[in-house]
């Protein structure tokens, strides 16, 4: 297992699933640089990441496509390898502004690896998705399953594990971890660090959460009729604290043998939407109103994955379970009805 003595550059570490790594990095004992330009996350994230660890932040701020910015980071700092976030994550609104999402994602990462080759570090640990595997045929997913993807965003993620895959091809130095992650929730058992939605959350849980605080009326319930228990779509969910941790087991594993590999990050068991409701109720005592509505284009009745390479390869499985997931989340919630506002 490699040994790694300097700094880290993470990339994005202002975000939500970045400030929880953020946190386990310097947990771990790492020194953590943070890069972000603060688009759609909050510096006042990283002063809580400073509470909670007793450590002040070196923070870069700055776009992961200012080449200059990078190469300045690089000169300054020996970073034995980096973990790259930063990138634009909203489905619905890729399929309206493509062209955002591939300048952001595509260029961005471009960007970024061509200042790492030029300045000999090449250890990269890659924020992917499980939107990689489009539609697919039968559950649970395994990382041998075709690759896909319906939407710009979906498609960002592809393009960028495939110039991970041809560069670690073209260069045995390379070391990569990809890492396709399935439905991140929760938050820092403290309370402080979480998903700030930043307005009308994409996702289900902040919805559910903001419903339970008031902010919203009720929770749309897309579908009934998939070919799932109850009706409603199923997902794997998995605590965000608990991916902040596999993000260091993919670090760790970045031997000179370890080449581009790929693992799923979940807890190897799906959800349905009204299960989740039900999770959430119990955890926080509110009664959450939902309303039936069509199905969403797009959308797949269930979708879960496989864990067993991630178990196998990198030592790393989910320790938190849905009840685990509801508390914290609603902790956060409820601590931060407006998130960083």
């Amino acid at each position: 297992m490699q040994q790694f003595n300097n700094k880290i550059l993470v990339t994005g570490g202002a975000g939500y699933i970045g400030s929880h790594t953020v946190v386990s990095l310097i947990e771990q004992g790492f020194e953590v640089v943070v890069l972000d330009n603060f688009s759609n996350s909050s510096a006042e994230a990283l002063r809580r990441v400073e509470r909670i660890t007793g450590v002040t932040l070196d923070v870069v701020s700055a776009d992961v496509r200012d080449r200059q910015a990078l190469q300045n980071a690089f000169e300054h700092n020996k970073f034995d390898a980096v973990i790259h976030f930063a990138g634009l994550k909203a489905v619905g609104e890729s399929a309206q502004q493509p062209l955002r999402y591939y300048l952001n994602n595509v260029d961005g990462a471009l960007q970024l690896l061509q200042v790492m080759n030029d300045n000999g570090c090449k250890r990269i640990v890659f924020s992917s998705s499980a939107t990689v595997y489009g539609d697919p045929s039968s559950v649970p997913i395994t990382e041998s399953f075709p690759l896909s993807a319906t939407n710009p965003y979906g498609q960002s993620k592809l393009m960028v594990e495939n110039i991970l895959r041809d560069i670690s091809s073209s260069d045995p130095n390379w070391q990569i971890s990809i890492l396709r992650y399935f439905n991140p929730v929760a938050a820092h058992q403290s309370g402080l660090i979480g998903e700030d939605s930043g307005g009308v959350p994409n996702n289900l849980l902040p919805y559910i959460s903001q419903v339970g605080v008031g902010k919203l009326e009720f929770l749309s319930v897309y579908g009934n009729d998939y070919d799932t228990h109850d009706g409603t779509g199923v997902r794997d969910y998995i605590h965000v604290v608990d991916l902040a941790s596999a993000h260091i087991k993919a670090l760790k594993v970045l031997d000179d043998e370890h080449g581009c590999q790929s693992y799923n990050i979940g807890t190897g068991r799906g959800y349905s939407v009204l299960e989740i409701v039900k999770a959430f109720e119990r955890a926080s005592g509110q009664n959450i109103e939902y309303k039936i509505m069509p199905r969403r284009l797009g959308d797949i009745a269930s979708c879960y994955a496989d864990t067993d390479k991630s178990a196998r390869t990198l030592g790393w499985q989910a320790e938190h379970d849905l009840d685990d997931m509801m508390r914290d989340h609603w902790h956060w919630q409820r601590k931060n009805p407006n998130g960083y506002n």
